[in-house]
């Protein structure tokens, strides 16, 4: 499985000198998720020290809540293989080309509708197997599909990406400590109790809750009474998100522990919110009208059977707020009332009328696995039509095309329709696809109330933070409410001349997140000592089992100046992640820096490889190539990047280049021309074309290349010479 990183270096721009072009070299910070905090040291992870509670020493006095949670997904999100049970699944279980010898599967991960079987790796590693078993079907299926994962893939069943103790155990497991040792690149994660436990909810109780005659003390979790930090004691692993500590406690603030991921890449997010890929349901909700009205996971769901409170077919649910006159939210405003018949028009009882399948549409992950979007979103036919964003009346109705699903959409609600949802979706959409408009960003963050929004528009704005209005709009969110708002302000203005003295005082942020983010942004600043940096460096350490964290700790080590141990992790990540893009780009990067010309395009070069559509990497590959004098592998690196990305015009003109320099000035023209109808306002391009006609004697040719130049560039005094001279 191809996974790209894209990181920032504030001070490299190589490979500019022998073409005569200057790449400028840009990163998008996915793995910016960095913050420091100034607070106390961190507290010992009291979940993972409380090896005496396990949820049967619950059952004495809440024996009802033990019952209900017996036999549960969270119960059972982890347990022991039992051969009476899982006996017949065993038997059948004969993966291609076998496990292994002594890779005997021990415990199951999950399981409803699906469950994996955990295989044993060398190191105290745990491995979900890509074969899973249906328990309704009773049946083996490959987790991927048709996907092929060959071993030695980051993705696959036995690489890093499926590892039990980095990538599953923390939301299996009750009390899990991940205990890895970078030294010996070894494992030895212990835990409290196998499944999602009370203690992992609820917190450890104290010594005196539970004993004898304590039977009527309240519960000792920390969010008794208040339903938002429950919630984000369900957040944790219903989120797609990162870790930023190891210590989460039940009753802690979400942003103090995790990035929460928001709908940024088009991979990752349709632009109006829905979920594309796996992202499970707490951005959706932080992003939905509903989850600002204050809406929480146990307005629905009942924690302990994990069941809906109502049954979800028959708009229960939903008609606990929107039954007529309407609930009076935390925002003070009453919900809309609805009748589900004059709303849908759909009769009662058919799937049309039911609130859940318009506006809670199921996609299905991991092959057998359908989930409810959680963001409560309009269906609606016109954006899919224009942005390929699904809606349920499609989904539904499969058999009808488009153009009839937005006829009765419009019909049926018309003005309604066109609502922040769309114009949202489409500036979203034209930033997700590198076309941020600025100003109608900028228009969206002056309107916005929901802070998730808010803080998306300022991640997207990144890729204009040049912008004077940007960094004033980014300078304002710094002293906003929400945690998650002020961080994506601290990102984007970290990478800006005026960065120090505006994030400084983030530095002593009352939320980690936004601490690690300005101590990110100002970590070549930070002394050794200070608790910034200390914050930081536990945070970088925390991923060092992934090539991901190894990359992330290979720039901040870059962004420091050291060079050589930079290098260090940025290799140990390539091979760890051998078909990443860009993790060989950024590796190439440092090795430039360190004076490694060849190596760096020689990693430049493989990166352009693995890369089907994006040429910029063969094209820096050739740069390179060229700056050493290996002019045959910087032709070859050209050709290259003009295969994968033909409208590259960059490419055409530095491979025309060096064919005019290895005198083939046929085949130079052929690519001089070819940049210049790709890009006709480059001024470089006809005059470039212009030389090389001439040297190749046809005048005519190269009289009229010159006049092209010249009219984008009046003042070129050496297109000015070389018409002359073709005279």
């Amino acid at each position: 499985m191809q996974r790209v990183y894209f990181l920032f270096f504030r001070s490299l721009s190589r490979f500019a000198g022998g073409l005569g072009v200057i790449i400028v070299i840009l990163l998008t910070q996915a793995f910016m998720g960095c913050r420091p905090t100034v607070s106390a040291p961190i507290r010992p992870p009291r979940v993972a020290a409380a090896v005496t509670q396990t949820s049967s020493s619950c059952r004495e006095c809440h024996a009802a809540q033990h019952t209900a949670w017996s036999g549960t997904d969270h119960a059972l999100a982890n347990h022991v293989l039992d051969p009476l049970a899982d006996g017949a699944a065993l038997a059948a279980f004969h993966p291609p080309g076998g496990v292994g010898k002594g890779a005997a599967p021990a415990f199951k991960l999950g399981n409803k509708p699906l469950w994996q079987p955990l295989l044993p790796a060398p190191g105290g590693r745990w491995q979900p197997h890509e074969l899973a078993y249906d328990v309704a079907k009773k049946e083996w299926f490959n987790i991927f599909g048709t996907e092929a994962r060959q071993p030695g893939e980051w993705g696959h069943w036995t690489g890093r990406g499926m590892n039990w103790n980095s990538m599953c155990a923390q939301c299996h497991m009750t009390g899990y400590q991940k205990k890895y040792d970078i030294n010996t690149d070894a494992y030895h994660s212990t835990w409290v109790e196998q499944g999602v436990g009370c203690i992992q909810c609820h917190g450890p109780t104290s010594t005196a809750h539970g004993g004898k005659g304590a039977s009527d003390a309240k519960p000792a979790a920390p969010f008794y009474g208040d339903r938002q930090k429950m919630m984000q004691t369900c957040a944790p692993c219903h989120a797609r998100g990162e870790s930023l500590t190891e210590n989460f406690q039940p009753g802690d603030n979400y942003h103090d522990h995790y990035r929460v991921t928001l709908p940024v890449e088009p991979t990752v997010f349709y632009p109006d919110g829905q979920q594309r890929d796996e992202d499970f349901n707490w951005t959706s909700i932080l992003l939905s009208r509903m989850g600002h009205a204050g809406v929480t996971c146990l307005d629905c769901h009942d924690p302990h059977t994990n069941r809906t409170i109502f049954p979800a077919a028959n708009n229960q649910l939903c008609l606990q707020c929107h039954a007529a006159p309407g609930r009076v939210q935390a925002t003070g405003q009453r919900a809309v009332p609805i009748d589900p018949v004059a709303h849908s028009h759909h009769a009662e009882g058919s799937a049309g009328n039911s609130c859940i399948s318009c506006h809670m549409s199921t996609t299905t992950y991991m092959q057998r696995a359908p989930r409810h979007d959680h963001g409560w979103l309009k269906p609606d036919p016109l954006l899919t039509q224009e942005l390929g964003i699904p809606n349920a009346c499609s989904k539904c109705h499969s058999d009808k095309p488009i153009e009839w699903a937005i006829t009765h959409a419009e019909t049926w609600y018309g003005p309604k329709l066109e609502s922040r949802q769309r114009t949202r979706a489409r500036t979203v959409a034209a930033a997700q696809s590198g076309h941020a408009d600025a100003t109608a960003l900028l228009d969206l963050l002056k309107t916005e109330d929901i802070p998730a929004w808010r803080a998306t528009y300022l991640e997207l704005l990144l890729r204009v933070n040049t912008d004077p209005t940007v960094l004033a709009a980014a300078t304002e969110s710094l002293s906003a409410q929400d945690p998650v708002e002020r961080a994506a302000a601290v990102r984007l203005l970290g990478g800006t001349p005026q960065a120090s003295p505006l994030l400084k005082p983030r530095l002593l942020d009352e939320v980690r997140l936004v601490r690690l983010d300005a101590a990110w942004a100002l970590s070549s600043e930070l002394n050794a000592d200070e608790p910034a940096r200390k914050e930081l460096d536990a945070y970088l350490a925390l991923s060092l089992d992934q090539p991901s964290g190894q990359l992330r700790v290979g720039q901040d080590l870059a962004n420091r100046g050291h060079w050589t141990e930079s290098e260090q992790a940025m290799a140990r990540a390539a091979n760890w992640d051998p078909y990443s893009p860009g993790i060989h780009e950024t590796h190439a990067l440092v090795l430039a820096q360190l004076g490694q010309t060849v190596a760096a395009a020689a990693k430049f070069y493989r990166a352009q490889e693995l890369a089907p559509h994006d040429g910029s990497f063969g094209l820096r590959a050739g740069l390179a190539y060229a700056e050493a004098g290996r002019l045959e592998e910087a032709e070859n690196a050209f050709k290259l990047a003009v295969a994968h990305e033909p409208t590259l015009a960059r490419a055409w003109y530095n491979l025309g280049l060096l064919l005019a320099q290895r005198e083939r000035l046929a085949d130079a023209i052929g690519a001089l021309s070819q940049a210049e109808s790709l890009a006709s306002s480059v001024t470089d391009y006809p005059y470039a074309l212009a030389t090389v006609q001439l040297r190749a004697g046809n005048k005519i040719a190269a009289r009229e290349a010159a006049e092209r130049a010249l009219k984008l560039e009046p003042q070129h005094e050496a297109a000015r010479l070389l018409l002359r001279a073709a005279k």
